[in-house]
């Protein structure tokens, strides 16, 4: 299951908000069932952030979402991304160096 969450970061503010977004990434890479995640700026456009987690399935990006510290932390900053598009997808494909792409069934029904 991967997290995709986009913000509008006005370049003044970027320091802090990588500061949150790196606080949500260790809270969140914590918990069981986190494979990882990353943020990133936009080359073309330096306010436009992406932040991206990757969890074995629903289940586990649910659970790791409810301690209270990741509530306290990571929902807030969550809370404020762009949510005029979706923000939870399900892996369909994966690439690794040296392998070829590998195709996952769909869990959904």
């Amino acid at each position: 299951m991967l997290l995709v969450c986009r913000f509008t970061v006005p370049v003044p503010t970027a320091d802090t908000f990588v500061t949150r977004a790196a606080r949500a990434l260790e809270l969140l890479a914590a918990r069981p069932g986190c494979r990882g995640g990353e943020a990133g700026q936009a080359i073309e456009d330096r306010e436009q952030w992406v932040l991206t987690v990757r969890f074995d399935s629903v289940d586990a990006y649910r659970r790791a979402l409810s301690p209270f510290e990741v509530r306290e932390h990571v929902h807030p900053l969550l809370a404020e991304a762009d949510t005029t598009t979706e923000m939870t997808h399900e892996t369909r494909l994966t690439a690794t160096p040296g392998r070829p792409p590998r195709h996952h069934p769909t869990l959904l029904t």
